[in-house]
């Protein structure tokens, strides 16, 4: 009982489950299955984030252009769509994940050949990206009369009682567990950021590592920019502005450690719906938005602080007290 007690996930899906009790009682049918499909179709978006920012984390370093590059290019597939109306959704996807992937690979180069900061890196790119949107689209929208019905509907058809969207979810959950757990890839992820020095006597290439580590957080990044888009059914400069943060929150609560080398697919699945569950519940029960900002950055400061406390090896402690007694005899 205390090791089941001892495992994130566990405790986390127990608590997401107390929540949905709760705001059950608050509001009537927060609990019924079909409200819990929509919620988990709209954390569809945050979980892939997640996920691709996970992969980031894993390996020392942090991607706050996530965001910027779905905006990015959500405005640019939008709007060849709208140009091209002829073109094959295939296209169309297989040309958002090239381009989230090649500006993932603009932030990899610098912090693999370069040497800069990730942060500093991804401050600067996200401001870039942001920015490349505007003069892309001239500030001008494209909205769904513009775009064609095909581009639209297909992540909102439903199969076997969930859109598109939520399986393609459930799918990338599926995928990044096996790329994280049973791949080269994933390994090296895992031992770039847990222990460096160690990765590379192993012969593991750190700054090759974390290259892919952005340029798959990029792809996924365009990926959602298509989802995005064809879910809203529009495209604008600001679309996913903060989402960024909210990856990096997912990550956080579901135990996944900013130092690097921690953390499960399961655990940042988790922390995606804990904030899914939060900010679909807190407006229904009448929590005005400024106490929603403020009820998230709490949750996300105790989860900071747990992690911090998990995080502390009872091992390192030893060697260090028997260090110390050794010197005093």
């Amino acid at each position: 009982m205390t090791k089941l007690l001892k495992s994130r996930e566990l405790l986390l899906s127990g608590i997401i489950i107390l929540m949905i009790a709760g705001f059950a009682t608050r509001a009537e049918g927060f609990a019924e299955p079909g409200n819990l499909a929509n919620i988990f179709n709209d954390t569809s978006i945050l979980i892939m984030l997640a996920l691709a920012q996970m992969t980031v984390i894993l390996t020392k370093s942090i991607d706050l252009s996530v965001a910027a590059n779905l905006a990015f290019t959500g405005m640019a597939v939008a709007m060849t769509n709208a140009a091209f109306p002829d073109l094959p959704l295939v296209a169309l996807i297989v040309m958002a994940l090239g381009i989230g992937a090649f500006l993932g690979s603009i932030n990899g180069f610098l912090v693999w050949v370069l040497q800069i900061p990730p942060i500093v890196v991804t401050l600067g790119t996200l401001t870039i990206y942001r920015g490349m949107a505007f003069v892309l689209s001239g500030g001008s929208w494209v909205n769904a009369h513009q775009m064609t019905p095909t581009f639209l509907n297909v992540p909102r058809t439903v199969l076997l009682g969930l859109p598109v969207l939520s399986w393609v979810a459930i799918l990338v959950v599926i995928g990044m567990g096996f790329l994280l757990t049973r791949t080269p890839f994933g390994r090296s992820a895992y031992a770039s950021g847990g222990n460096p020095v160690a990765a590379v006597y192993a012969g593991i290439d750190i700054g090759r590592t974390r290259f892919f580590a952005f340029v798959l957080s990029g792809a996924m990044a365009g990926l959602c920019s298509y989802l995005w888009v064809s879910r809203y059914a529009v495209a604008y400069v600001d679309i996913a502005n903060g989402f960024e943060l909210d990856s990096v929150a997912a990550c956080v609560i579901g135990g996944i450690s900013i130092a690097g080398g921690i953390g499960s697919v399961a655990g940042a699945l988790l922390g995606s719906l804990f904030l899914g569950v939060i900010k679909n519940a807190l407006p229904v029960i009448g929590i005005s938005p400024f106490a929603q900002m403020a009820i998230s950055g709490i949750v996300i400061i105790l989860a900071v602080v747990f992690n911090a406390r998990a995080e502390a090896k009872k091992g390192r402690i030893i060697l260090r007290d028997r260090a110390s007694a050794e010197v005093t005899a």
